[in-house]
């Protein structure tokens, strides 16, 4: 097992490249500019694409990586829609950083609890609102590893602010959902360097006390 981890695009956002060893591989949230991953990735048969949340950030090159790739893509029933619309998936509103972002619809639904079988990674879904209503952790127990999207970071947690965002949800996702995991998991974010959830339970200034 190998996951490539890197930041991609102007917001910085995190892509994920989980491959085993026969050459094939799974994506996570492919980001703005992902010609890094795509470079990465074209040594493996890419079985799927995950989508943690449809923010714009997250799926800039969904569509470019969809088609380089043939990989199906899979992302939960509250923001489907969103990659069709880029008023929902904030393209629309920041021009400054991106034209509006419109993505074919998805492949496959997601939903909490699911268990899926990929490229022979087990994975949980973990559905962790607050951040956006549709957000989703992956949870990988054999490899003791969390992609967690947006909803917690090193020291921080996600925003709230965003259209659907709901402080008390994120920090109720995160108490029920991801402080239950294994404290040794580690949790890697949409931005920033990865942490662990005994780290963020000790330190997390938004989360401790």
């Amino acid at each position: 097992m190998n996951l490539w981890m890197q930041p991609l695009g102007p917001l910085q956002t995190n892509g994920f490249v989980l491959t085993n060893h026969q050459g094939e591989g799974i994506i996570f949230d492919p980001g703005m500019q992902p010609g890094s991953m795509l470079n990465y990735a074209r040594d493996f048969t890419i079985k799927a694409i995950l989508l943690t949340h449809a923010h714009f950030d997250h799926i800039g090159g969904l569509e470019e990586v969809r088609e380089q790739t043939g990989a199906p893509v899979y992302i939960h029933d509250a923001e489907a829609d969103w990659l069709i619309d880029a008023n929902k998936n904030g393209s629309a509103r920041w021009s400054m950083v991106t034209p509006p972002i419109l993505c074919k619809a998805r492949d496959h639904s997601l939903e909490d609890g699911q268990l899926l079988d990929i490229a022979g990674f087990k994975i949980e879904v973990l559905h962790t609102p607050g951040h956006s209503p549709g957000s989703v952790s992956f949870y990988l127990k054999g490899l003791q590893l969390l992609i967690a999207g947006d909803t917690l970071f090193q020291g921080s947690i996600g925003r709230t602010d965003l259209p659907g965002g709901n402080h008390d949800r994120l920090i109720q996702s995160i108490n029920e959902k991801i402080f239950s995991l294994p404290d040794e998991t580690r949790v890697c974010p949409g931005h920033g360097p990865a942490t662990t959830v005994i780290e963020e339970k000790r330190t997390n200034p938004f989360l401790v006390g």
